[in-house]
């Protein structure tokens, strides 16, 4: 049961490795969502190994195909149930589906979000402020659902770089910018009515040895 004085603490992982098939393809922009690898579906395993001491109540993810079945799997291995929500996708590539990730379009929105300049996007897609709006929104509902508790949340490695040092009290925008996301690498988040604190960033045990 939440404990409604307690900070909810979330487990936002990227979903585990996926294979690249039709438009999506390695090394083009794409907003398809993909199927795990058999690594992948090793490296979600692993994870929960990893966590598994945690109590982890809940299991949620984005609607996209490379979190939901990084999601299903871990829940299985946790004997809890799925929840896909709203919010968590990765950010929209728009008129950029089906160009080289290395276009000079692409090279300057990812830029200008890397400088803190939000107010731009991708052609056709969500501006940067609207990323972070609606994934902080989605993570903040988890957690008011779950103070006091532990909970496993799959999304994506480009909106997790750009939102939560963004949201965090604690944490510089350059934090992301330093350390690249793996397949299943966690950020652990502590979420409460003071706001976001980051407690550790992928390959790091600890943000304060960052």
């Amino acid at each position: 049961m939440s404990d409604l004085q307690c900070p909810a603490t979330l487990l936002i992982a990227r979903h585990g490795e996926a294979r690249y098939a039709g438009s999506a393809r390695e090394g083009v922009l794409s907003d398809e969502g993909d199927a795990l690898t058999d690594r992948g579906r090793g490296q979600v395993r692993h994870l929960v190994d990893q966590v598994r001491s945690r109590r982890v109540a809940a299991v949620y993810s984005s609607r996209m195909a490379q979190a939901v079945e990084s999601a299903e799997l871990a829940a299985s291995e946790l004997s809890l149930l799925p929840v896909a929500v709203d919010g968590l996708e990765e950010f929209s590539v728009g008129d950029l589906a089906g160009v080289s990730i290395h276009d000079e379009r692409a090279k300057r929105v990812f830029d200008a979000w890397l400088l803190g300049d939000l107010d731009i996007g991708c052609p056709g897609a969500e501006d940067g402020h609207l990323v972070v709006k609606r994934f902080t929104e989605a993570i903040g509902g988890i957690a008011d659902t779950h103070r006091g508790e532990a909970v496993l949340v799959f999304t994506h490695g480009g909106v997790m770089s750009l939102a939560i040092p963004r949201v965090s009290v604690n944490a510089g925008r350059d934090v992301a910018a330093q350390r690249f996301l793996p397949s299943c690498g966690v950020a652990e988040v502590e979420v409460d009515v003071d706001g976001w604190r980051l407690v550790a960033w992928p390959r790091t045990r600890d943000l304060e040895q960052t």
